[in-house]
């Protein structure tokens, strides 16, 4: 048996490798999606004071810290039963939309973009974010750039920092916002209104103008049908920050809707023993292993997942957007079929990109946006609580209890990427299986296709491997200069 490692995956959060196996005819017998790393957040938060986690996660990760730090937020609220004003609400939410349309736009752009800007045959040193640059123009490379380094800078006014926000505390916000902070928001906030409208017509340019794309789209080798997982209103409309957790069965229909302190008796975690990542299921399904269809526990949480989840968008434009996007790859624009083609998701993060972009203008103008009562100060006695809210990568959930004095004696962490972690597994599986072929020689394009199988999913592994009993596996390779292997140390490899 042959076995081809693709090691290191590429553009991604964090590290991982794909291991495929072939039979004696060349074809792809079994592949396993294998994440080495552990960070262990979970026991590091036992025995810290509770409101310190909402600036201890954020720390997991550089690239969605916002999203740590909102769901801790909401998860400190629980924990001392305090309910935040309304003004505190909205100065979150508007700071978790501009989040959206900073980490979004930089998948997109970076990390996805270029399979289909540049092809996913082309070589790997122009298949980045230059490459796209020199192939759409410096004037659009600057557009970008500018969208990104604006929302970061409203990240920064609503939260303290641009990278590892402090505004969140229990029961509200760190402090109002002003009128000309106000007057910058709004103005940051049209612009990326702008960005999502251009976004999308240069997606539907580049990529639904190629009909061999649109093809890969909708092919089976990248279809996976199974629930789908997503945060929604008291309308089901899409939302980010709050509300109930929908899921769907592979057909559309409501399975379940629950509360946040209601998420372990919907969702469990299987555990195999090559990685350190788990695999999270529905409970009442059942974990089947790397299956789809109604009768697997599998459930995806991605862009794409909360657009099957919601019944719309709760913006004008987002919604036109959404429609267009089910009429295109279903024939229906209600949404009421789900889409289950995952390199769709780039197509569901831009539109979700673009209701985050109205939705911060709605906030931002909001008559009482600026009003300084943003926090309750919490009186209760801390016990445990629960957050939910929609990070990018899929549903994030914190589960903190403590003692009297809010003390952190255990924490549960399921996040954004966790979710994905089985349809991932079985969206490389299905993409190796038709692209590896006997007699097909395997070219870097070839491995590429399989990658694009969980870059749709954009998956961050930094912050989604835990603790396990043991010690760390670990390999360092030391090479010199030219690239020969020079040494190679090993701990727990047995």
């Amino acid at each position: 048996m042959k076995k081809i490692s693709i090691d290191p995956i590429t553009r991604l959060e964090g590290h991982g490798r794909i291991d495929i196996f072939l039979n004696d005819e060349g074809e792809v017998a079994n592949t396993y999606f294998v994440i080495p790393e552990l960070r262990g957040f979970e026991k590091f938060a036992e025995g810290r004071p509770v409101e310190e986690m909402i600036r201890i996660t954020p720390r997991i990760c550089g690239v969605c810290p916002e999203a740590h730090h909102m769901c801790a937020t909401k998860a400190c609220d629980a924990v001392y039963h305090v309910d935040p004003p309304e003004a505190a609400k909205r100065v979150r939410e508007a700071f978790y939309s501009f989040f959206y349309c900073s980490d979004h736009a930089t998948h997109f752009y970076a990390l996805g973009a270029p399979d289909f800007v540049l092809g996913p045959d082309a070589p790997v040193a122009e298949r980045n974010i230059l490459g796209i640059i020199h192939k759409v123009g410096v004037e659009i490379g600057g557009r970008v750039i500018q969208h990104l380094a604006e929302n970061h800078r409203a990240i920064g006014i609503i939260g303290g920092k641009d990278i590892h926000p402090v505004g969140g505390l229990p029961g509200g916000w760190s402090k109002p916002i002003s009128k000309e902070e106000r007057e910058e928001l709004e103005r940051i906030a049209r612009n990326a209104v702008e960005f999502g409208q251009f976004s999308l017509k240069l997606f539907a340019d580049i990529v639904l103008g190629n009909k061999a794309y649109v093809d890969m789209i909708l092919s089976d080798a990248f279809t996976v049908p199974c629930y789908s997982m997503g945060l929604v209103d008291a309308n089901n409309r899409a939302n980010f920050y709050d509300g109930m957790v929908r899921v769907v069965d592979p057909d559309g229909n409501e399975f379940v809707k629950y509360a946040p302190h209601e998420y372990r008796e919907v969702v469990a975690e299987a555990v195999l023993p090559y990685t350190y990542l788990k695999y999270p299921y529905l409970r009442k399904v059942g974990w089947k292993g790397f299956v789809v269809g109604k009768d697997s526990g599998v459930y995806h949480a991605t862009p794409l997942s909360r657009c099957n989840a919601a019944d719309g968008m709760a913006t004008p434009l987002a919604q036109e957007a959404y429609e267009q996007m089910y009429e295109t790859l279903t024939g229906d624009r209600s949404g009421r079929k789900p889409i289950h083609q995952m390199l769709a998701t780039h197509w569901a993060r831009l539109v979700e990109m673009l209701y985050a972009a109205e939705r911060a203008l709605e906030l931002v103008t909001h008559p009482d946006f600026c009003d300084p009562n943003v926090r309750t100060v919490p009186t209760a006695t801390p016990t445990e609580g629960v957050g939910i809210v929609e990070a990018p990568r899929g549903t994030l959930t914190h589960h903190y209890w403590t003692d009297e004095r809010g003390i952190v004696q255990k924490a549960n962490l399921i996040v954004g990427t966790t979710n994905n972690y089985a349809p991932i597994t079985i969206s490389i599986q299905q993409a190796a299986k038709a692209v590896i072929k006997k007699g097909v020689q395997i070219t870097e394009g070839i491995l590429n296709r399989i990658e694009m199988a969980f870059r749709s999913y954009d998956p961050c592994f930094g912050c989604a491997t835990h603790t396990l009993p043991g010690q760390m596996p670990l390999e360092v390779r030391i090479y010199d200069a030219n690239g020969e292997l020079l040494q190679v140390a090993k701990q727990n490899m047995d």
